[in-house]
């Protein structure tokens, strides 16, 4: 009874563990909380996409978050629970997300409404270090997502379709770092259709 009972423990909490935002995101440990924006900068044009707002457990997983778009509407906010993760919309009916963990560094993140009707599902695979190694659409695209590192850095993203073949390719280059080792300032720009990005973080720390 009581191997049973452990067993169903380890289930239990292996199936609402998630790695941490910031081992996957190549962030230091003691972040409070920080800002996201992401701008457009192609055409030699700046302009501000959406922003997020972002509050983090002690582990180093989002607790909260809001997204607003260049108006400050909202788009998105998320609430971290004891079992799964509230994404609400202002929209559409609220998803429930539940992360399972599966061997070999991997994770089956599901999203629902209702708690019954399934929108969207990804596999994310991961390195030893924590940090995000591919993502594989599990529901309505198929496609996948390589990640590719250089000295400690996300440098590209490779994005190919359920036939192997390539369908963009993300080039990534950190301008600015803070003494802790967060990018605080990078950019991204589209293989495929030259389109530019500029990512700011502004951290908090403990």
């Amino acid at each position: 009874m009581r191997v049973l009972y452990f067993s169903f423990l380890f289930l239990a909490l292996t199936s609402c563990a998630t790695k941490k935002y910031t081992k996957a995101k190549l962030i230091p440990e003691g972040i409070k909380s920080a800002t996201k924006e992401v701008y457009d900068t192609s055409n030699n044009q700046k302009k501000l996409l959406h922003k997020k707002e972002m509050t983090f457990t002690r582990n180093g997983r989002i607790k909260y978050s809001k997204t607003s778009d260049s108006n400050g509407n909202l788009l998105q906010e998320t609430e971290k629970k004891l079992w799964f993760t509230v994404e609400r919309y202002p929209d559409k009916d609220p998803y429930y997300c539940k992360t399972r963990w599966k061997p070999n560094q991997r994770e089956r993140i599901s999203c629902y409404t209702k708690k019954q009707y399934k929108q969207n599902e990804s596999i994310y695979h991961y390195n030893k270090n924590g940090s995000i190694d591919k993502i594989v659409d599990n529901f309505k695209t198929f496609n996948t997502s390589q990640f590719h590192y250089s000295n400690n850095e996300l440098s590209k993203i490779v994005v190919t379709g359920k036939d192997l073949k390539i369908i963009d390719e993300l080039s990534i280059n950190c301008i600015e770092t803070d003494e802790k080792g967060t990018c605080l300032k990078e950019t991204r720009i589209s293989n495929k259709t030259g389109k530019k990005q500029e990512i700011l973080i502004f951290p908090r720390y403990d």
